[in-house]
C-alpha cells in the first residue's frame, strides 16, 4: 500500500463530511420553496459529489 491510499481516505473523508454538511445548511434554504426546486437541488447535491471522489480514487489506485 502505497501513501496515495491512507491520504485519499483521509482527504475524501473531510471532503465528504464537509459536503454533507453543506448539503443540509443549503437544503434548510431550499426546504420552502416549491417541490421542483427542491427535487432538483437534492437530485444535484446527491450527484455531484461523484466526480471528485472519483478522481481521488482513480489517484489512489495510480490510474491518474
Amino acid at each position: 500500500m502505497t501513501w496515495r491510499v491512507p491520504a485519499a481516505t483521509a482527504v475524501g473523508l473531510v471532503f465528504l463530511a464537509a459536503w454533507i454538511a453543506g448539503a443540509v445548511v443549503l437544503g434548510d434554504a431550499v426546504h420552502h420553496l416549491s417541490p421542483v426546486i427542491q427535487f432538483a437541488y437534492f437530485a444535484t447535491a446527491g450527484f455531484v459529489w461523484v466526480f471528485p471522489i472519483r478522481w481521488l480514487l482513480l489517484w489512489a489506485a495510480h490510474m491518474r
